[in-house]
C-alpha cells in the first residue's frame, strides 16, 4: 500500500533553523559564525555572500535578499522572533501543569476501596 503522505513526511529540504537558534544568532555573533563555518561556500547560493539571519536563508543576489526582506514570510518570521522563545511557565501550561489564581493545579485523586 505504501505510506500515506510520504512526500510530506520526507521533506527536509526547506527545514529552517528553529526560533531559539536564530535568537542565539542575533544575540551572539560567534554563534552565527560557527553555523556559517559548517557550510561549504561553494555549495551556497551566491557563494554565501547574501544571508538573511532572521530567516536563516541564503540568497544568490543582493536584489533577491532585499525583495525577501519586504515580503510576508520575512515579516512573519520577525513577528515570531519578537515574541521570543517559550518560557518554563508556557511549557508547563502546554503540558497541563498550569496555575489558576496563583495556586498550582494538582491532580484530584480518589481512593477506591477494593473489598
Amino acid at each position: 500500500m505504501g505510506i500515506f503522505a510520504k512526500r510530506t513526511k520526507c521533506k527536509t529540504r526547506r527545514r529552517l533553523r528553529d526560533v531559539d537558534q536564530v535568537q542565539k544568532d542575533l544575540t551572539n555573533a560567534r554563534h552565527l559564525e560557527l553555523y556559517k563555518e559548517t557550510k561549504a561556500v561553494e555549495d551556497l547560493p551566491g557563494l554565501g555572500r547574501h544571508y538573511c539571519v532572521e530567516c536563516a536563508k541564503w540568497f544568490d543576489m543582493e536584489s533577491t535578499l532585499v525583495k525577501h526582506t519586504k515580503g510576508k514570510p520575512h515579516k512573519r518570521r520577525l513577528k515570531e522572533l519578537k515574541e521570543g522563545p517559550y518560557t518554563h511557565k508556557e511549557a508547563d501550561a502546554a503540558v497541563g501543569l498550569w496555575t489558576d489564581n496563583g495556586r498550582p493545579r494538582t491532580a484530584q485523586t480518589t481512593e477506591i476501596d477494593m473489598m
